[in-house]
C-alpha cells in the first residue's frame, strides 16, 4: 500500500493538532482524540508478530474494542512503538473495579475533573499515581 505524496502546504488544517500529550490540555472538556488501530496496524506499529500483539492484549498491556465491528486499539495507547508502560497497571485497576474493556477505554479518553484532563493525557505526562488513585475510587 503506497501513500500518495502531498505537498506539505496542501491540505494542512489551520490549526494542526500538535503531536504531544500536553496539546490536549487546551480543551480539558473534550475527549482525547485518537486514531484506532486494527490488528494489522498494531503489528506494523509495534513491529511485533501477530501472536505477540495478541499476548500484549491478553496480558493487559493494551486494551481494545470492537465498536466499529473490527477489533481496534486507540493509537494514543502506544508511545514510540511500544504500549505506554503505565497503561497496564491502570487497565488492571479499572478491570478490578468491574469496568469492561469499552468502559476502560472510555474512562481513559474522557476528561476527568480531578485531573483537569483525560487520564490518558495524565499518564502520558507521567502522572501515573494520580490516575491510579482516582481509578481505585471507582469500584
Amino acid at each position: 500500500m503506497s501513500v500518495p505524496e502531498v505537498n506539505p502546504s496542501e491540505n494542512r488544517p489551520e490549526n494542526p493538532e500538535p503531536a504531544t500529550a500536553s496539546a490536549h490540555l487546551a480543551d480539558a472538556s473534550a475527549p482525547t482524540p485518537t486514531e484506532w488501530l486494527a490488528m494489522p496496524d498494531l503489528v506494523d506499529v509495534l513491529d511485533e508478530a501477530l501472536g505477540r500483539v495478541r499476548r500484549l492484549i491478553d496480558e493487559h498491556y493494551l486494551v481494545g474494542s470492537r465498536r466499529t465491528g473490527v477489533f481496534a486499539v486507540p493509537s494514543v495507547f502506544i508511545v514510540d512503538g511500544s504500549p505506554l508502560p503505565s497503561l497496564r497497571g491502570t487497565i488492571i485497576v479499572l478491570q478490578d473495579a468491574g469496568f469492561s474493556d469499552d468502559e476502560v477505554i472510555d474512562w481513559l479518553l474522557a476528561p476527568e475533573e480531578e485531573l483537569g484532563r483525560s487520564p490518558i493525557d495524565a499518564l502520558l505526562a507521567g502522572h501515573k499515581s494520580s490516575v491510579r488513585r482516582i481509578a481505585r475510587t471507582l469500584a
